[in-house]
């Protein structure tokens, strides 16, 4: 018997009312339609109106918009359900999240940088409200994975970085900022990622720690999110084979399964163990390390039975329906059990008073609430948030501040750039202009019309021509790749740093941590986490020594490696 009185429902007799008479009043197809959260991918009505009519999903998540477009969307969808949605945004790093011109505060590991839990609440403080003023009522966020490998090519500025304390602090401090204003967390990804060097978008990756080791640093941050009342997990396919092998003695290798298809996990851990009474969403199924761990149509059930309570994206929603009623048909999942996982969903959405704004009409926002997307107060915590976060790792040839004096003749390379799977685009016009403005005299390289006499024209040939070289990366985590290193143009690495020791040159970082792997005698290195139009103004601030690097380093920048400490 689930408690709906206690964390994290808190219901009175009149919201535990409605969850009953609402579970009461769906038939086996009803109930089955609200374990489904599917991913939007059109604002056509009469599409979405098969969402809302034909299965009667439970929730609902789009990529982020225009917020009007959002807004507009989402209110068609609550207009359209008979049981309010849980609306659902990838709320890491500010409004961006749901609405393309929502405020981009600054990747976890930005937040963290600043060593400041303050703005973790700030984080939480946007989310919710920008969240909101388009109708999410649910964020995909914080992510509480511990950035403990610096080969991941996912976690990576995603997380609060690599010290389980820090992690549990600002995870903590987002999920009761966000949750005191009306939005419910799903802290993720359960049992944590961070660990194995793969990404679980590829294959079913392994949290490799020791059940002790997990205990005092998983486990504690997944424990105090808890105790703060966090209403949902998400569960990674990620699988825990020592906790497993604890918990299921004599359970064999191919027994070992992702945490969403591991009772295990889910129930004596996450449920008996951390005590968490709130709801269970798997991560996106379509992700290879769902896919590949079970036959899908054996896998759509079982993530139920198992005792996750909501199915999140899918490959086929018609197909993925049905193979949860064949499921419920052939007995890999009970009535009882679906029952259950369907009163959660209900709670959560009572918590929320979603129920209550489904009878007043104001699921959604009207379209003046989208005046506090990027609204001045936002803009100027990410402002004050990037200044605190910019972390100089190292200058050991004293380069820095420079100006127009020391370093008028800049040569800049530029790498990455593409759009992220989270965010954040090319910032390095942005950068180069700003530049400009302060005096300096910026020639880019140019990686497509490599000039063939100039790379084997000698030292004196660049020395002549620029009097600094300076690095801005943004090489960003995406869901398709394996690696988040430094691939140098061709031919011969055209535009590697080999001149380090000719000319004064400095890398900077507005993504990934750890480049220093690839280039560890660059005497100056700069991580700044996160490529955004406030990251830069702050750089540029203390590139001219205007202002001071004020960044703690959330993660080993040095990768457990002497030489680029040099």
């Amino acid at each position: 018997m689930i408690d709906l009185k206690a964390k994290p429902f808190h219901l009175d007799d009149k919201g535990i009312k409605w969850v009953e008479q609402t579970l009461a009043s769906l038939d086996l197809a009803g109930k089955v339609g609200q374990l489904f959260c599917p991913i939007g991918f059109t604002d056509d009505k009469t599409q979405l109106a098969l969402l809302t009519q034909g299965i009667k999903i439970g929730g609902i998540m789009f990529r982020p918009g225009p917020g009007e477009m959002v807004q507009e969307t989402h209110r068609y969808l609550q207009d359209t359900s008979d049981i309010p949605l849980l609306i659902a945004a990838n709320l890491e790093a500010g409004g961006n999240g749901s609405a393309a011109e929502g405020t981009f505060f600054g990747k976890q590991l930005q937040v963290a940088a600043t060593d400041n839990t303050e703005m973790a609440r700030k984080l939480g403080i946007i989310a919710a409200r920008e969240g909101g003023a388009v109708g999410c009522n649910w964020a995909f966020a914080p992510i509480l994975d511990i950035d403990y490998n610096f080969r991941n090519p996912i976690t990576n500025v995603r997380t609060f970085g690599s010290d389980p304390q820090r992690v549990a602090r600002m995870s903590k401090a987002y999920t009761e900022t966000i949750q005191d204003h009306g939005m419910a967390v799903s802290i993720k990804h359960f049992p944590g990622d961070g660990v194995d060097e793969r990404d679980q978008h590829l294959l079913t990756s392994i949290n490799s720690l020791s059940v002790e080791e997990w205990d005092a640093t998983f486990g504690k941050v997944y424990a105090d999110c808890i105790e703060a009342g966090a209403h949902t997990v998400m569960v990674g396919h990620i699988a825990h084979p020592a906790y497993s092998r604890e918990l299921r003695p004599g359970i064999t290798d191919l027994e070992i399964m992702p945490a969403t298809l591991a009772p295990e996990l889910l129930n004596d851990l996450l449920r008996n163990k951390l005590g968490f009474n709130g709801l269970i969403t798997t991560d996106a199924t379509p992700m290879a390390g769902f896919t590949m761990a079970m036959k899908r149509e054996l896998a759509v059930p079982t993530s139920i039975a198992a005792g996750c309570d909501m199915f999140l994206f899918n490959k086929s929603l018609e197909e993925d329906f049905a193979y949860m009623m064949k499921g419920i048909e052939t007995g890999i999942l009970t009535e009882e059990r679906v029952n259950e996982a369907v009163t959660r969903i209900l709670a959560v959405k009572a918590a929320l008073g979603l129920h209550k704004k489904k009878q007043q009409g104001t699921l959604v926002p009207e379209k003046e609430a989208l005046s506090v997307l990027a609204c001045e107060e936002h803009v100027r915590w990410a402002q004050e948030c990037a200044d605190e976060s910019v972390t100089l790792v190292k200058d050991t040839q004293e380069m820095l501040p420079i100006s127009p004096e020391s370093h008028k003749r800049l040569l800049v390379f530029t790498l990455g750039g593409e759009e992220g799977l989270f965010g954040g685009a090319d910032i390095a016009p942005y950068f180069i202009s700003k530049l400009k403005e302060e005096g300096f005299e910026v020639t880019l390289f140019n990686k497509s019309e490599v000039d063939f006499s100039a790379m084997f024209g000698g030292v004196k040939a660049l020395t002549d021509h620029y009097d600094a070289a300076v690095y801005i990366s943004n090489l960003e985590t995406h869901s398709n790749q394996t690696v988040v290193r430094i691939n140098w143009a061709p031919p011969f690495g055209a535009d590697m740093p080999w001149f380090i020791q000719e000319m004064p040159t400095m890398f900077i970082s507005v993504a990934n941590p750890y480049h220093l792997i690839d280039v560890p005698r660059i005497p100056t290195f700069i991580n700044a986490y996160s490529p955004s139009n406030y990251v830069v103004d702050a750089l540029i601030e203390k590139l001219v020594g205007r202002s001071s690097f004020k960044g703690v380093n959330p993660v080993d920048p040095f990768c457990g490696y002497w030489d680029t400490q040099l």
